[in-house]
């Protein structure tokens, strides 16, 4: 077979477990880019059939119907009709949900007479028990001519016949089947036979598509050519042929579905997913439950983390205490102390909490909650210029941006992903937490409202709500400097209740963390020595003349040695290229409560903003001549401006989170807003939208309470 042939396609309509079989069918051996020439998003894995077949799995994006109307469609439209197509399949796994037979049989019948190797992977089939439905599968097979496997990916049931038939469908392909699902006997009878006389090698099905979309389907032009005569002598209406297609194959799907399910009478009680959606989607009560949910999920990441974050940071603690004791004093023992470990402390202490919070995240879409929250938040999307589709790119903008705004590709109206777009950042992204966590335990107490409500919860929670609010007031202002006309229309399938899928949260849990050390962690070890350099030496002059001054000074017998050390080292930290550069912004932040260090870090962090504890951690640890058995936020309670104040009380604490709210998030997020809009001129209009409201709220914020 060629190299073509062993791709395999998964196809499906939204929501029917696609993505389920793929991580079971690929495990660890997947990896995500874009379709050639398109922006929408192509997973594909390698899976290993036997010992000398490997083949390629492509999840393909969901589709409704071989009708495309979005663009996600369009890319599994063209991927199937277009055999030239870098990813088209030798054999197609259609995904189909066993609870909504009816609707995903129409996709189904579809692909089927396409005539490319097709097998039917029946999920769901508890939840169809559930409701009372019962499945001949050989009557579903005999019908409709195909393999039909009931699978269940949370356990692998099923998997394994799947891999053996996909197995004996790729070494011995099977004939492709005569009969067609759907006759054409009364749509599109004149133009097939006409298509087939010029390609007799394409399926009844394809030569309709054909006659369709010639231009898309067919890349040579001689060839466009001769279609092109074909249906000027043989003139049709398309919208009528597709409606009479349609309405032929529900007859047959509500044909076979009598044959081969059992169904229950209609009048019987709700399912408990029912009652419970009368609950959680209440009118009134839903708002209330989402705020409560929000606010365990973001108490939880103070709660779940806060042991396992003592452990890492005293582990550290002790670890630079028993180093420091060991080396001498010397410039790489000094980078290995304050450079390195500062910097691989700053990352791995807050992997607790970045696991805990996308653990919840994953639970809540795992269990079909998720979806609520898109429908619940339709109208009030509506009312600012987005739709219910908003609410999904902004949701994961809370784990990061620049998937986030990809995901933006799924919104059709063009204003509104647009707008989508522009506020997105405005969610607090993992890459906040770590610095919102600090902060927050600098000046935050531990305490309670009521006796259960923790403060720090509270404000935590605050500062992500605090996004949402900005980011809707921005969308209602920015519709109506962008004119775009364009019908938008709202359309969610909300998936049942189901049991959360541990073994894929621990899996989420795992590989998030590891990109944040892999991926931020290389960024903030890289700022991290660049700083200790920065911070460690200056102008030479400058230098000599501190270290001429220090030696004098302790030579005095009644000298506090430790006292002139600690103002030699901060002198040697203020008078570095760091130093100079963090004072040189000091006059344009110190309205907001900021001092030179805090200002360094703002610089740095835009790189990532994972970089501001790291940024700290070596600066503070750089700037002192002891303190290896202090924690950092412990060296960063203790410090204290000219005036002997400490640098870090509630207003500029406050001032510095509500920066974080608002300001653009990272270089990444603009480049990928650019590569979105193809325009330079939406992700500047963003930095400086941006860093303008967060400079302004943070002023605000500072005077009021300082």
């Amino acid at each position: 077979m060629t190299n073509k042939e062993t791709h395999i396609a998964l196809v499906g309509n939204p929501n029917c477990g696609k993505s389920s079989l793929f991580n079971c069918l690929t495990g660890l051996n997947q990896h995500v880019g874009n379709f050639p020439g398109v922006t929408v998003e192509m997973k594909v894995g390698d899976l290993k059939l036997a010992p000398n077949l490997n083949v390629k799995i492509i999840d393909l994006p969901g589709a409704y119907s071989l009708y495309p109307k979005r663009s996600d469609e369009q890319v599994t439209y063209d991927v199937l009709m277009n055999e030239h197509h870098d990813e088209h399949p030798g054999v197609i796994v259609v995904i189909v949900d066993a609870s909504n037979l009816r609707r995903n049989l129409l996709f189904a019948s579809q692909v089927i007479d396409l005539k490319i190797p097709t097998i039917i992977v029946l999920t769901m089939m508890d939840i169809a028990r559930k409701k009372g439905i019962g499945i001949d599968v050989l009557g579903l097979e005999r019908e409709l001519g195909v393999s039909v496997i009931p699978i269940n990916p949370r356990n692998n049931k099923g998997v394994l016949q799947l891999k053996k038939n996909l197995t004996t469908i790729i070494s011995q392909p099977p004939p492709s089947a005569v009969r067609n699902f759907s006759s054409h006997s009364v749509w599109g009878k004149d133009i097939v036979i006409a298509i087939k006389e010029k390609f007799p090698q394409v399926s009844d099905y394809k030569a309709l598509h054909i006659s369709y979309y010639y231009n898309d389907i067919i890349k040579s032009e001689s060839e466009r050519k001769i279609v092109a005569s074909v249906v000027a002598k043989n003139p049709f209406n398309k919208t009528a042929q597709q409606a009479e297609e349609i309405t032929d194959r529900y007859k047959r799907i509500k044909l076979i579905l009598q044959n081969v399910v059992s169904e229950p009478d209609p009048l019987q009680k709700k399912l408990f997913s029912d009652k419970l959606d009368n609950i959680l989607l209440h009118r009134r009560w839903g708002y209330v439950i989402l705020l409560g949910v929000l606010f365990l999920l973001f108490q939880s990441v103070f709660w779940l983390a806060q042991h396992p974050m003592d452990w890492i940071e005293i582990g550290f603690v002790k670890l630079n205490s028993t180093i420091a004791a060991l080396l001498p004093n010397t410039w790489w023992s000094d980078l290995l102390l304050n450079g390195v470990l500062a910097g691989l402390s700053g990352i791995l202490v807050f992997v607790p909490q970045i696991m805990i919070l996308f653990a919840l995240i994953t639970l809540l879409e795992d269990t079909g909650y998720m979806a609520r929250i898109s429908f619940l938040s339709d109208r009030l999307m509506r009312s600012v210029g987005l739709n219910g589709k908003s609410v999904m790119p902004m949701i994961s903008g809370f784990a990061c941006a620049v998937p986030a705004i990809m995901s933006t590709r799924n919104i059709e109206n063009k204003k509104e992903r647009l707008l989508t777009i522009l506020v997105t950042p405005l969610m607090s992204c993992s890459a906040r937490l770590p610095v919102f966590t600090i902060l927050i335990s600098l000046v935050i107490p531990k305490s309670y409202l009521f006796g259960f409500l923790g403060a720090q919860g509270l404000v935590m929670m605050g500062l992500y709500l605090l996004g949402i609010v900005m980011a809707l007031i921005v969308s209602l202002a920015a519709r109506w400097f962008i004119k775009v006309n364009e019908k938008s229309f709202f359309i969610l399938e909300l998936p049942t209740y189901r049991a959360p899928r541990w073994g894929n949260v621990l899996h989420v849990m795992t590989n998030k963390a590891k990109i944040f050390v892999m991926d931020a962690g290389k960024i903030i070890m890289i700022i991290s020595l660049a700083l200790w350099a920065l911070s460690s030496y200056g102008p030479k002059e400058k230098m000599l003349t501190i270290k001429h001054r220090h030696k004098i000074l302790i030579q005095n017998p009644s000298a506090n040695i430790e006292q002139l050390n600690n103002e030699f080292y901060a002198a040697k930290l203020e008078n570095s290229f760091a130093g100079i550069l963090g004072k040189s912004i000091e006059p344009i932040i110190e309205p907001l409560g900021y001092d030179w260090k805090i200002g360094i870090a703002l610089l740095t962090s835009f790189a990532a903003r994972e970089v501001f504890v790291g940024t700290m951690a070596t600066l503070y640890s750089v700037g002192e001549q002891e303190g290896h058995d202090l924690q950092l936020r412990d060296k960063m309670k203790v410090a204290k401006r000219i005036n002997g104040t400490p640098v870090y009380n509630l207003a500029n604490g406050l001032s510095l989170m509500i920066f974080y709210v608002f300001a653009m998030q990272c270089m990444s997020t603009l480049a990928v807003v650019k590569r979105e809009t193809k325009s330079y001129k939406w992700p500047a209009v963003q930095l400086i939208y941006m860093t303008s409201l967060a400079y302004v709220m943070s002023w605000i914020v500072y005077q009021l309470l300082k």
